[in-house]
């Protein structure tokens, strides 16, 4: 097997495909790090400053701001002033040899730089073309794809905190990141289609939907209720205990997901008479009588510290979990043997970086790369194109996927 533009000879599933990366900040660049990770070539385009998150400081490592090298790897980088028509040329013949473009351009961004799908896909007509945007193409076009807005919009920020809080937001970009993956699956489809077909197509995914559909037993209560969900801390609207408790010395999370897992939590705390109380020994009464059950629950839980309880409830198949900061969950990760972390790139210049959490018995994925520098890969990336201009500026489908990937070793 050859290498690819990056000098990657891996095996991943998508080795030999091309991605022309348009992305910016979370969504696209989270997509196209997947992809990546799993083989696929991709070409970060930025324009003459960067991508925002270069600049998104603290924390940083080296000066380099984490949040960007958290979303990055594994690709190449050339900077190009999409106004320029030098630089304009260039960006045409990387989609024209694309297999995958994906673009998070405020709807129809692309357009007046002839990058839109319909010119790409005019000299390119296997292109998978995936657009991000924040509120689709129709009404919501104009406004401006933040995952806070659409966190706030959405109404996830109305079920987030507690009762007597104002809302919360969520501790990290969760529809950016939703989307991010929606998008792979839709890319991943697609290319499944030009398979069988040998056409490829667009795919559109935006946050908002994403949102609405992420949010899944939350939107689908209302929907099928008229029940319009309002915070409740860290309760669960259908189902108790599902929630930090207090213990000896701290909270302990205990998940009880149906009755047999509540009579054994009875059990395991000394009060096997609540399990066969009428108004909680099942889910629906437990939920809806939680304010006579949680003091009960706690007045058992007092007993000992959360560490003993982790220890006796996790031995009885209890769902439970002390509450750990990033650092302790890493740690617990590597404690259980799923490794988080990997090393990405090689030598001097390697990072750490967060395991892909795919795994594949044939095709794995890999780390080669570290986050490009901004316009890193100029040189070589155009001397890729002048190397495939002959007979590559026409070509499409899938047939010249690795040959148009395998000129030039980066």
């Amino acid at each position: 097997m050859g290498s690819d533009l990056f000098g990657r000879t891996g095996t991943g599933p998508l080795s030999g495909l091309l991605v022309a990366d348009f992305g910016r900040v979370l969504a696209g660049p989270y997509c196209t790090m997947l992809l990546a990770d799993m083989g696929a070539t991709v070409v970060k385009i930025e324009s003459p400053d960067g991508d925002e998150t270069r600049d998104w400081k603290p924390p940083v490592r080296n000066g380099e701001s984490t949040y960007y090298l958290s979303i990055n790897r594994n690709k190449g980088a050339i900077a190009l002033d999409l106004q320029d028509s030098d630089d304009r040329d260039i960006a045409h013949g990387i989609a024209r040899r694309a297999d995958i473009v994906v673009e998070n351009f405020k709807p129809n961004g692309l357009n007046r730089f002839g990058l839109d799908y319909e010119s790409v896909a005019a000299v390119n007509p296997a292109v998978i073309y995936a657009s991000i945007t924040g509120f689709g193409t129709a009404g919501g076009a104009a406004l401006p794809g933040y995952d806070l807005l659409v966190q706030a919009l959405s109404g996830l920020m109305s079920v987030t905190g507690s009762p007597e809080s104002p809302a919360y937001r969520s501790g990290v970009a969760v529809f950016d990141v939703m989307t991010g993956l929606h998008t792979a699956i839709g890319i991943l489809a697609a290319l499944q289609e030009r398979n069988r077909s040998g056409k490829g197509q667009r795919v559109e995914v935006n946050l908002m939907s994403s949102a609405l559909s992420g949010m899944v037993n939350q939107t689908a209560g209302y929907l099928l209720s008229g029940t319009v969900p309002t915070r409740l801390g860290n309760e669960h609207p259908s189902i108790y205990p599902y929630e930090p408790m207090a213990t000896g010395d701290g909270d302990i999370v205990i998940a009880i997901g149906n009755d047999s897992q509540f009579r054994r939590l009875c059990e395991a705390i000394g009060t096997p008479a609540l399990s066969a109380d009428d108004r909680f020994v099942a889910a629906p009464q437990r939920s809806l009588n939680r304010h006579l059950l949680r003091p009960l629950l706690l007045e058992a839980l007092s007993k000992r510290s959360s560490a003993e309880w982790f220890q006796v409830l996790t031995q009885a198949r209890i769902p439970c979990a002390p509450i750990n900061d990033v650092r302790q969950g890493l740690e617990f990760a590597k404690g259980i043997g799923l490794d988080p972390v990997v090393e990405v790139g090689q030598g001097a210049d390697a990072l750490p970086g967060i395991r892909n959490p795919i795994t594949f018995s044939q095709t794995p994925v890999s780390y080669d790369l570290v986050p490009p520098a901004h316009d890193g890969h100029r040189e070589p990336i155009l001397a890729w194109l002048r190397a495939t201009s002959t007979g590559a500026e026409a070509s499409t489908g899938t047939s010249n996927s690795t040959q148009r990937t395998s000129s030039i070793k980066f």
